[in-house]
C-alpha cells in the first residue's frame, strides 16, 4: 500500500528548506543556492529535497513566495486603529527591516532582485507583490486625504524601497530607529 505524506510533516519540510535556503542567501550569497548545497544546509539527501522542489527554479520561486507569505500575514494581523495617519504608519512599518525577521526578509528580497529581471516566474510574482503592495499603500493614503493620492502613493512607495535599498546597502548607517524616523517625518510632511 502507497504512503500518503501528512500534510502537517510536508508544510515542515517545506518550511525547513526554505530556512535553509535563507541561510545560504545571507551567509554566501544567492548565486550559491543550488539543490545540493540546500539539501546539505537541510541535513537532507538531494533525492529527498526532489520530493519537495524538483529544481532550483522551483525552490526560488517558493522561497520568494515564503517572503511574500510572511509579509501577508503581518499585514492581516494589523489591527485597525481607526486613525488614517496611524494606520498608514502601521502598515508602512511591515515594508521596512525594522525587526530581526523582516531584516532577513529584505535581505533575501534584495538577493533576488537580480534574479527577478532574469526569471520570468520570479519576476510575475514580483510584480504581483509590488501591485498588490502600491494598492494597499494608495488605499491609506486616500483615506488620509491631501492633493493627490496618486502622486503621493509613488512618492511614499519610492522612499520605502530606498530606504530598504539603504538599509541593505549600509546597514549600520540604518538602524531600525532611523528607518522609522525617516518614515514618521515623510507621513507628516504628507
Amino acid at each position: 500500500m502507497a504512503r500518503t505524506a501528512d500534510p502537517d510533516t510536508h508544510a515542515r519540510r517545506r518550511a525547513q528548506l526554505v530556512d535553509a535556503v535563507f541561510r545560504i542567501v545571507r551567509r554566501d550569497g544567492i548565486e550559491h543556492v543550488s539543490v545540493r548545497a540546500v539539501a546539505a544546509e537541510a541535513g537532507l539527501s538531494m533525492g529527498s529535497l526532489r520530493h519537495y522542489f524538483s529544481t532550483q527554479a522551483e525552490l526560488l520561486a517558493f522561497s520568494l513566495a515564503e517572503v511574500e507569505r510572511r509579509l501577508r500575514e503581518r499585514l492581516a494581523g494589523l489591527r485597525p486603529t481607526g486613525e488614517a495617519r496611524a494606520d498608514l504608519e502601521q502598515v508602512l512599518r511591515q515594508l521596512l527591516p525594522l525587526t530581526p525577521d523582516t531584516r532577513t526578509e529584505h535581505e533575501i528580497w534584495l538577493a533576488f532582485v537580480g534574479r527577478v529581471i532574469a526569471d520570468p516566474a520570479l519576476r510575475s510574482l514580483n510584480a504581483r507583490v509590488y501591485d498588490q503592495t502600491r494598492d494597499l499603500i494608495h488605499r491609506h493614503l486616500r483615506r488620509l486625504g491631501g492633493p493627490d493620492p496618486d502622486l503621493a502613493t509613488e512618492q511614499t512607495y519610492a522612499l520605502v524601497d530606498g530606504l530598504v535599498l539603504h538599509y541593505g546597502l549600509r546597514p549600520e548607517q540604518w538602524p531600525p530607529d532611523r528607518l522609522a524616523a525617516v518614515l514618521s517625518y515623510h507621513l507628516d510632511t504628507l
